[in-house]
């Protein structure tokens, strides 16, 4: 009953953290005017008076979508974080340690460099390549991990992972000094940004969101027996390797969706489950969702600091989770080695 609460609680500071990063940016808008616009848009309600229609267009056109796509991009992100440090039983890891994050930035700077553009996706071009190396990436790394350990045991899955996030990222630097005219093209989309982002991205992530939760979320239960290890959970008949495997391509689907679309932001798939998991327990049940909801709220609010703390500029929203994620990341370092 008291995690029922806590979820409710949860989803209402979610709607406020929704409706204050649509109100506040460069030139800010009442938050009452902005519902009143969100109103009407959404269920036909009339307008208060007197709103200006230029605030109307900013806040559909640009704002919304804008928060929108930052949330869903947080929680796919700290979602993918909660499975990949459920499976490796380290509070540490992170869906990156798999080669995700390398693979679709080497996707994304090929197609930078090369200017191409694919018919029908035309303009979308970059995330979906983007989106197909990382996913390709993470399928070489479980294959190449299944192969040389049939158990597939968390040290050989961090250390398959490592050694192809070392490769890709060795041809990723290949490519940016052979055409170092696109390095800071290809070094601002590393960074992450949700800048000049319209509805058409938050349509084009809802499928890898939904896609990657439903995945995920089927498999809660064997999350939870996992967390006892992996001999107690093949004595209850659970294929690990097989639950592992799903679990890594779901993940990756989270991720490289993600990725793809906002370029690299870390710290968030860090940060939300550890909080997560201190308020609502371990239980994967609500672990998964919450970490979603979460990590969705503080990219919004990273994203807002982003774009409001050296007005009318911008700081890629990568900076702002790392400054704010790297304290948090040696608290838990230097709080496990204590214990």
């Amino acid at each position: 009953m008291a995690n029922k609460k806590k979820i409710l609680i949860s989803v209402l500071i979610a709607l406020i953290i929704i409706s204050i990063g649509t109100s506040y940016g460069s030139s800010n808008i009442n938050i009452m005017d902005t519902i009143s616009i969100l109103g009407h848009k959404l269920f036909n309600i009339p307008l208060k008076e007197n709103i200006d229609p230029k605030n109307i267009s900013i806040v559909w056109n640009l704002r919304l979508p804008r928060v929108l796509l930052a949330f869903l991009v947080g929680g796919c992100l700290a979602a993918s974080g909660a499975v990949v440090q459920s499976i490796l039983k380290n509070q540490l890891a992170s869906p990156y340690t798999l080669g995700v994050s390398a693979g679709s930035s080497l996707g994304a700077a090929m197609i930078i460099v090369s200017g191409v553009s694919l018919p029908i996706i035309g303009g979308f071009t970059l995330p979906v390549v983007g989106f197909l190396f990382g996913l390709i990436t993470v399928y070489l790394v479980v294959v190449f991990s299944s192969k040389i350990d049939k158990t597939m045991s968390n040290n050989t899955i961090i250390l398959s992972g490592m050694v192809f996030s070392l490769f890709v990222n060795a041809l990723l630097t290949t490519v940016t000094a052979l055409f170092s005219q696109d390095l800071k093209s290809i070094s601002l989309w590393q960074m992450g940004s949700f800048a000049m982002k319209g509805w058409s991205y938050v349509r084009l992530i809802i499928p890898f969101a939904l896609i990657g939760m439903l995945g995920v979320l089927k498999f809660t239960r064997e999350m939870d027996i996992l967390t006892f290890g992996e001999e107690q959970a093949m004595s209850v008949g659970v294929d690990t390797s097989k639950v592992k495997k799903k679990l890594f391509i779901f993940s990756a689907v989270l991720t490289g969706g993600a990725v793809s679309l906002s370029g690299t932001i870390g710290f968030v798939d860090l940060i939300a489950p550890h909080v997560v998991r201190k308020i609502f327990g371990s239980n994967h049940k609500y672990v998964i969702p919450m970490s979603f909801v979460f990590g969705g709220c503080l990219m919004i609010v990273s994203d807002l600091i982003a774009r409001t703390i050296v007005s009318p500029s911008e700081l890629p929203v990568g900076a702002v989770t790392a400054i704010i994620g790297a304290p948090f990341f040696a608290y838990v370092y230097f709080n496990k080695s204590r214990r």
